[in-house]
């Protein structure tokens, strides 16, 4: 703590991401850091079953005011923020008032899948992009304004927010986040960066690191970021694509085998049993009515369960390895977006794809080309009630997620879907798109 009170930090935000896809802090002073290491700081658990407009439903498990957790903060992950001078950030496991893991604490969800991989032998590695809209922040809600006008993956859009996107680059390279790049995207005012692959539970903190570096940038130059997965309905929303990666020992399992493109067998079974299991990961990786506004297809939103060698309209994208760099051969969900928790999305895919593992799953053949117009392959979920009807009826998502964190999870979507039932795009747009 004398590291960090000679660095003139004055308080740590803890945070943890609730069942709505929203991170929520508590701050501590620096002379109080290593006494909410040991013993915890105190947060209800009801937060689990809170709606990303701040009402409150209730599971079997979770209800009601009662009760109360201890949060620990991962001392490991401790980041002086660069972009809010006097704050370090830390993210948190949960426990009860006894000293046992919270059954709903979505953190160490991730690590558990994790710790089921290595067990057998595996080691999963994670990267997720984040995609934004920059808008300009002294407009009023109804008046929202882009804060760039260039095109698509324009150097013009680049050059407008220039001073912007390089206080972002120093930011997180003072954090010593790996940026591996940071573009203008698809929609009006938009931009998407992405970093180096970690372990899952180091990858879903560098996704909550790297979201609120860009939110307090943004901030620091009058701009407001929108992650919600639309900011127009309409036109193209906002991904939180998922890149992972399968190794044994130091091989990377998607290249080098006898399989599709390379992949190894129990890479292309990790591979099918995540392609399986979509219709009820998107109520993990797309759980917000909003999110049903951006899966349109021809969007390269990934629409449509199936898979394809770098076909960036199909669900599970597959991404060969580059020439002498086997490391960099992977695959990607992209129909995730940034309603997500992260934590949940990584550990949701990782027990899909052991399931796959363990049931020696193949894959179908790739489709090439846009789906919509080969027309072979099912459509995903057009609505959130229908994905959270696959996810209830998932085995392998309850198992892993276990009661607790499994029926929370399930309430939190039906009681967000009953939010905006009968509610127009727009008016679910505007609800959503700053609000994570």
């Amino acid at each position: 703590m004398d590291r960090l009170t000679a660095a003139g930090i004055h308080g740590t935000a803890l945070t943890w991401v609730d069942n709505a896809g929203l991170t929520r802090v508590k701050g501590v002073p620096t002379a109080r850091l290593a006494q909410a290491a040991c013993q915890g700081v105190g947060m209800s658990p009801v937060f689990d079953v809170f709606l990303l407009d701040d009402s409150l439903t209730r599971s079997r498990h979770v209800h009601g005011p009662d009760g109360d957790l201890r949060l620990i903060p991962d001392l490991e992950r401790l980041t002086v923020l660069a972009a809010q001078p006097g704050w370090a950030w830390a993210p948190v496991d949960r426990y009860d008032q006894q000293g046992e893991p919270h059954p709903v604490c979505q953190r160490r969800f991730t690590r558990r899948m994790a710790d089921l991989a290595r067990r057998r032998g595996l080691e999963v590695r994670m990267g997720f992009e984040t995609e934004w809209v920059v808008t300009a922040a002294e407009a009023p809600e109804s008046e929202l304004r882009y804060a760039a006008a260039g095109p698509a993956y324009g150097m013009a859009r680049l050059v407008e927010l220039s001073d912007y996107l390089a206080a972002l680059l120093e930011a997180l390279h003072a954090q010593r986040v790996e940026v591996l790049q940071l573009h203008p995207e698809y929609a009006p005012g938009q931009f998407e960066i992405s970093v180096a692959p970690a372990a899952p539970v180091g990858a879903a903190d560098l996704c909550v690191l790297v979201r609120e570096t860009i939110r307090a940038v943004s901030t620091r130059h009058g701009l407001a970021p929108a992650f919600g997965p639309v900011v127009r309905p309409g036109s193209v929303g906002n991904g939180g694509h998922l890149h992972f990666s399968l190794w044994r020992q130091g091989r990377n399992l998607h290249q080098g085998g006898e399989g599709p493109y390379g992949m190894t067998a129990t890479g292309e079974a990790f591979l099918a049993g995540v392609l399986r299991e979509l219709p009820a990961l998107l109520a993990i990786g797309a759980p917000s009515p909003a999110s049903y506004l951006r899966l349109e297809p021809s969007r390269w939103a990934g629409v449509f369960q199936c898979w394809g060698l770098e076909n960036r309209e199909a669900a599970l994208r597959f991404i060969a390895a580059a020439r002498d760099a086997p490391e960099t051969a992977n695959a990607e969900v992209k129909c995730f977006d940034p309603a997500a928790n992260p934590y949940l999305a990584s550990g949701a895919v990782i027990a899909a794809g052991l399931a796959g593992v363990d049931e020696d799953l193949r894959l179908p053949k790739p489709v090439a080309g846009d789906p919509a117009e080969v027309g072979t392959a099912p459509r995903l979920p057009t609505s959130l009630p229908e994905a959270l009807a696959h996810f209830e009826q998932s085995a392998v998502l309850r198992a892993a997620l276990g009661d607790p964190l499994f029926e929370s999870v399930a309430a939190v979507r039906r009681a967000e879907a009953a939010l905006f039932d009968g509610a127009d795009p727009e008016s679910i747009a505007a609800a959503t798109r700053r609000r994570y």
